[in-house]
């Protein structure tokens, strides 16, 4: 595997695709001889030269054997021995140091075809701090039609060319040059609880401006049967919204802007779990899956925002190693996805 530096392309540059994986060895096995399509069709086509990272941030090195066999001259595989996607993460970007161009794909994702290609081609028609596409997702096994019923899969759709605030690392493209002017990097305080990158796109729109969406850069998100279930999702509702109440106290910097940012979730919170009981209630009365489903997403997330607000923070990826001191399970999501 390749660890050579590169060399510019024309007018393009040196682009990284990195991969960040925990303990999916099917997954990266599946994923990589796409990556290096994407890659050669992406250097055949546009004035860039691409190379490919795998992130192991498993302390077994699970991801190596996968790297070795799968034989691609412009791998590199490296091991981030600390815990933590936040880590990992920065691991990326220490490993593109000298590149241009850091793009980011998640492990259990597959890109469609030209995907590369048009997220580069956006950056360079654009310019700008970065490129976001779009996320579909696809299951392993029928999901429960409750968690159909409330959208907990659905993503955004953006015209191409739109504005951009605020996005995760499962489809973005990111200037480093504009990364390395602002300083920035992923909060390893966030490391097990998610949100680093929401934080870090936050950070460097604050700095550059918004980013940039196209939608014609797809890649599929392939969910697993255990995450089609009404209580992974709710989980993941309310971690999306303790993720952002934290982040927003991360950004408001100082005592009185956190104090601030603190009223304003703790009332945009508020608002929101009244709002979802509300429509659970009536969904329960009218016998309406879809109020009941998505009332308990709207109370979820307005419940994470409220607890982020208040220092509570929920370790979605906490890990069965003794690794860091973690928060116990929240007690009321069970009982707000029971059966109704």
């Amino acid at each position: 595997m390749a660890g050579a530096g590169l060399t510019r392309s024309g007018t393009g540059g040196c682009v990284v695709v990195a991969v960040v994986t925990y303990r999916r060895p099917g997954e990266l096995a599946e994923l990589l001889p796409l990556l290096d399509r994407q890659r050669a069709g992406a250097e055949a086509r546009t004035p860039w030269t691409v190379r490919l990272l795998v992130v192991d941030n498993d302390p077994g090195r699970s991801a190596w054997a996968v790297c070795a066999a799968a034989g691609l001259a412009a791998l590199r595989y490296v091991h981030e021995p600390v815990p933590g996607i936040a880590a990992a993460r920065n691991r990326a970007l220490a490993e593109a140091a000298r590149d241009d161009v850091l793009v980011f794909i998640d492990d259990d994702e597959r890109p469609t075809a030209g995907w590369l290609d048009r997220l580069l081609s956006t950056h360079s028609a654009t310019g700008g701090a970065g490129v976001v596409g779009p996320v579909v997702s696809t299951f392993a096994v029928p999901p429960h039609p409750w968690v159909i019923a409330g959208g907990f899969f659905d993503r955004r759709r953006l015209p191409s060319g739109s504005s951009v605030r605020v996005a995760a690392t499962n489809n973005l493209l990111l200037d480093l040059h504009r990364v390395r002017a602002c300083g920035l990097g992923f909060d390893v305080a966030f490391g097990l609880s998610g949100g680093s990158d929401t934080l870090f796109v936050r950070r460097l729109v604050r700095a550059e401006g918004p980013l940039v969406w196209c939608d014609e850069a797809v890649v599929t998100d392939v969910v697993p049967a255990e995450r089609c279930r009404r209580r992974w999702v709710a989980r993941r509702a309310f971690r999306s919204g303790n993720s952002w109440g934290r982040t927003s106290l991360a950004l408001a910097g100082t005592r009185t802007g956190r104090g601030r940012a603190r009223v304003v979730l703790t009332a945009a919170g508020a608002v929101r779990v009244a709002g979802g009981v509300v429509r659970l209630a009536v969904g329960s009365l009218t016998r309406d899956r879809g109020r009941r489903a998505g009332g308990t997403r709207t109370a979820l997330r307005g419940a994470g925002m409220l607890a982020g607000a208040w220092g509570y923070t929920y370790c979605e990826y906490r890990r069965p190693e003794p690794l860091s001191r973690s928060t116990p399970p929240v007690p009321s999501v069970a009982a707000a996805i029971r059966r109704r």
